[in-house]
């Protein structure tokens, strides 16, 4: 019988330091509500409560994001008998609630009405209200009750910090008695402690602008039931950059700044972050033995593509090659970055490029063939899809985890003399997937990503606004069918060619041509070779030439009016980008494989389709006839 499986008892004895406490209590479900979420227009993670009864007592509780599947699913209903696994016992807002990281439903009992007549659980026995969570309409919510006097205000702090009982993921202590759930943090929440793992600690960052300069640096905090990332800014930074370990376990206790969260920075699934204040205590744990563990939320490989840019996930699979470490300047801030690509595979027969960074890039000694997962790596479609690591990712090698063993006995047996195709786009005019179409910006963005040993390919729409009129435009080449090597004037009238051993009373120019061409989001610089640049100029790099020298001779302008003639037009560019090393330095370089004009009425057809996508289904204010 169902109400005879029920551990009668066993919510008081959780909240009882002296209760008979049950290892595993099963208790029956009698209502279930969603929480409103967190962050702007509802954009946070959807959370549950969850009231359970043991007949006796019942208590709200809070289901972790982590646990959520169970709520979603249908599986746990009103009337279900569940057994508790992991459960956390928290003070929140002088009220006991329970965090339910795991539970099971126990099925074979179905779904019963309420058993007994529970009560709720009081906070305190000079507290006649119950221990619920404010809700409207919720399970055990009640009208403000009359207050009784107050009793002198030393009695009931002591009554609120006695200790709770150690149970399975409760690391509550007499110094820490009312350790808070990172999950519950918001800005509404004042006094709080929580014990957290320091999962990822980021290097020391300065900055300089109009108001000022400061440094800052950022951790991120794990315990059962969710994850926040925690910034320390200037003399905070300098106070507790040094206490911080990753991996090892902390108490912080407020004050401390409950903000929300700016997402350009975070690559965590929390609402809020917080923010290190002057008051902030910081305390590493003694027992270092019940450190929450990290959980990941594993992206195949072979599934990248269906995965849009700029999303962050995490990853596992093999290390396959590791690239030597290379140093690349940001543009925006002429800083050196160091970098190093590695490449993984997984069972879906699928390899990725991968890049970390900074100290991560210079001490990376994992060998060959090592389980490698990666939390917080973001998705780039430039060349097809890459990897890289955020600096607020983390990166561990044979990982204890089941998806990590799963990959080694897969590799073990298969994997070692598989063929792993890759997403890589195909080389353009070679056939197979089109080049994609990217914005300049984009292009520009993701500049860091390209390769010495490999290029990548893509569209561009742009126009040509600026051409390059120096000397070098265009060299003397040797007038043999196919061969386009450097020719050199030995004597008057007499040019060498070194590859054909041939002489030529003249050359024959191809143009070298550099050209800046700009969009709606930017500017780039492109190269063009002859067959290119002739489309662009109009004239060939012979008659060109001549046009300069003569302009030498006569001290006119036509060469210079010429070159303004290749500018202003709009072309669809085929481009194939690789990072060059030129004076020991990487440079992207950007080099034309064709270009097109525009076809007008193809753009327009474009331009029309994109304007259908807006319509938002309309018809009153449709610009299209249906």
């Amino acid at each position: 019988m169902a109400e005879n499986a029920i551990t009668q008892g066993a919510i008081r004895s959780i909240f009882e330091p002296d209760g008979c406490y049950v290892e595993q209590p099963v208790l029956q479900c009698v209502q279930i509500k969603p929480m409103e979420p967190k962050g702007d227009e509802g954009g946070g993670m959807q959370r549950f409560r969850v009231v359970l009864s043991d007949t006796r007592n019942f208590i709200q509780t809070m289901i972790a994001t982590s646990a959520n599947d169970i709520v979603l699913s249908g599986k746990l209903k009103k009337g279900s008998i569940v057994r508790l696994l992991k459960f956390n016992p928290q003070y929140v807002k002088d009220k006991k609630i329970l965090i339910i990281m795991e539970l099971d439903v126990l099925e074979e009992y179905g779904e019963s009405e309420k058993f007994g007549q529970p009560e709720a659980l009081e906070t305190v026995k000079s507290e006649p209200q119950p221990a619920a969570i404010s809700g409207n309409n919720f399970y055990g919510s009640r009208p403000a009750q009359p207050q009784p006097q107050q009793q002198p205000q030393q009695q009931a702090p002591q009554q609120q910090q006695r200790s709770l009982p150690v149970h399975q993921n409760n690391q509550g202590t007499s110094t820490h008695p009312h350790l808070y759930p990172i999950e519950g943090l918001s800005p509404y929440a004042q006094k709080w402690t929580i014990r957290a793992r320091c999962t990822s600690k980021s290097d020391i960052k300065t900055w300089h602008n109009q108001k000022g300069e400061g440094k800052l640096f950022s951790v991120n905090l794990l315990d059962d039931t969710g994850e926040i990332r925690a910034t320390g800014f200037n003399d905070n930074c300098d106070r507790l950059y040094p206490i911080f370990e990753e991996g090892l376990v902390y108490y912080i206790t407020a004050p401390c700044r409950v903000t929300l969260a700016k997402k350009q920075f975070s690559n965590l699934p929390n609402d809020y972050e917080l923010q290190f204040d002057r008051e902030t205590e910081v305390e590493k744990a003694e027992d270092q033995d019940n450190a929450p563990q990290i959980r990941f939320n594993f992206t195949k490989i072979g599934e990248l593509d269906k995965v849009e840019k700029d999303t962050t996930i995490d990853t596992v699979g093999v290390l396959k090659e590791v690239g030597e470490v290379s140093t690349i300047t940001s543009q925006k801030t002429n800083k050196d970055f160091s970098k190093r690509e590695l490449t993984l595979a997984d069972d879906t027969q699928t390899s990725v490029r991968l890049t970390v960074w900074g100290k991560t890039a210079e001490s990376f000694n994992a060998p060959l063939e090592s389980i490698i997962a990666f939390k917080g790596v973001k998705v780039s479609d430039f060349g097809g899809r890459s990897l890289s690591l955020l600096s607020s990712g983390t990166m561990m090698v044979d990982p204890d985890v089941d998806e990590a063993h799963k990959l080694r006995g897969w590799y073990n047996a298969v994997g070692q003399n598989a063929n792993f195709s890759t997403h890589q786009n195909i080389v353009a005019g070679g056939g197979g997937q089109r080049n994609e179409t990217k914005v300049i910006s984009q292009v520009t963005d993701e500049e860091s990503y390209l390769q010495q040993d490999s290029a990548v390919y893509f569209n561009l729409k742009a126009s040509v606004i600026f051409i390059k009129n120096n000397s070098t435009f265009a060299y003397p080449a040797c007038q043999t069918e196919g061969c386009q090597k450097k020719v050199i004037e030995e004597t008057a009238g007499e040019w060498w060619c070194e590859k054909c051993q041939k002489k030529w009373p003249e050359p024959r120019y191809r143009y070298v041509l550099s050209i800046n061409v700009a969009d709606h989001t930017g500017s780039m610089w492109l190269s063009c070779f002859d067959d290119t640049a002739q489309v662009i100029m109009g004239v060939s790099a012979n008659d060109l030439t001549r046009l300069k020298n003569e302009d030498e001779e006569n001290n006119t302008q036509n060469f210079n009016m010429a070159i303004q003639e290749g500018t202003c037009k709009t072309f669809n560019f085929t481009v194939r980008g690789k990072m060059e090393v030129y004076l020991d330095q990487p440079k992207p370089r950007y080099q034309v494989q064709r270009l097109s004009p525009l076809n007008y009425a193809q753009e327009a057809n474009k331009l029309a389709e994109m304007i259908k996508k807006f319509d938002m289904n309309d018809n009153s204010d449709s610009l299209f006839v249906q």
